[in-house]
């Protein structure tokens, strides 16, 4: 079959011819249709992700076929029972264990939930690590109900346009953050209320009177933007974070206190979560937002296009 190869840090993945992998006492094999990038890839090859391993396939996400069987594939590995909390052993498919860049995988059965009838393979392989992350973000630790306001910050990835279309589903009033208008635009178009570029200066202050404060915080960002976002809070507001991509974040506590803010740190989710994900995404015939899809054999400029940040929604590999 033909697979990404993982050889080392700062070196290109190789395509390559690799044995079919014969399933073990309990696995299944599947006939993966799809795979979907991640940042953690491109982190992966720039050496920047733990536990990195040669002669890896990488890859989170994927779609496929058993048995006549359209399936999504979970990506958590040994996340354990306690839904709040994972195991410390707990790791994610694709590193270092082999992952979905590749046209089969072995498999426990357990990792595989059904396919919404509604989506292709490609929307389907978009899902799963994103999706998940944005679930928990967004309900299990913000809460987030019909009616509250709520804000993404930095609209376009994977995680924030998830994020994005199930708060609205939800029935909830969604306004977003960009460092480009057309991306907010592109979120107003899928529901959203309205958006501001976080680039502007005093851009808290233009948005608050605007549209006033939100109830919710949905952030991957930090850095020196997020007291901005601290301005932007109702009182009892709740914010979801499950990033640092602008580093370090310089808090004033009296935006928190006074306001009574509680903040949460997320990553993944349960796979409790993520059947909930799948099913409130087939509840609600929820479309992923697919920017792009690229053959295994592009797999290069796949991962050029994720790492420059352009991307509005997932950036899938065709198999």
């Amino acid at each position: 079959m033909k697979a990404l190869i993982f050889k080392e840090a700062h070196a290109p993945l190789e395509y390559l011819d690799v044995d079919t992998p014969t399933p073990a006492t309990g696995e299944v094999l599947v006939k993966i249709k799809a795979g979907a990038l991640n940042h953690r890839d491109v982190w992966i090859t720039k050496g920047l992700y733990p536990g990195l391993r040669p002669d890896v396939t990488p890859g989170s996400c994927g779609a496929g076929t058993v048995d006549g069987r359209d399936v999504i594939i979970n990506p958590n590995v040994d996340w354990g029972t306690d839904t709040l909390k994972r195991n410390a052993s707990y790791t994610i498919l694709g590193m270092p264990t082999n992952g979905t860049f590749a046209e089969y995988i072995a498999i426990n059965p357990d990792r595989l939930v059904d396919k919404p009838a509604h989506l292709s393979m490609e929307e389907a392989a978009a899902l799963p690590l994103a999706g998940v992350t944005a679930y928990r973000a967004l309900f299990s630790k913000a809460r987030c109900q019909a009616g509250d306001k709520v804000l993404i910050n930095g609209v376009g990835g994977g995680v924030a346009l998830f994020a994005c279309q199930f708060a609205i589903a939800a029935g909830a009033d969604v306004y977003v953050t960009s460092s480009k208008q057309e991306k907010i635009d592109q979120a107003i178009a899928l529901g959203a209320k309205g958006g501001a570029l976080y680039t502007e200066p005093k851009w808290s202050k233009s948005f608050a009177k605007q549209f006033g404060t939100v109830d919710i915080v949905i952030d991957s960002a930090g850095g020196d933007g997020f007291n901005e976002l601290l301005k932007l809070c109702s009182p009892h507001a709740r914010i979801a974070t499950y990033g640092g991509t602008r580093g370090t974040a310089k808090v004033e506590p009296s935006l928190l206190f006074w306001k009574e803010i509680e903040i949460y740190g997320t990553t993944m989710g349960s796979d409790t979560e993520f059947e909930a994900m799948v099913d409130f995404v087939n509840e609600h015939k929820l479309h992923p937002v697919v920017d792009s899809v690229y053959a295994l054999a592009d797999h290069a400029e796949a991962y050029a296009h994720m790492d420059a940040g352009k991307q509005f929604g997932k950036i899938v590999l065709k198999m």
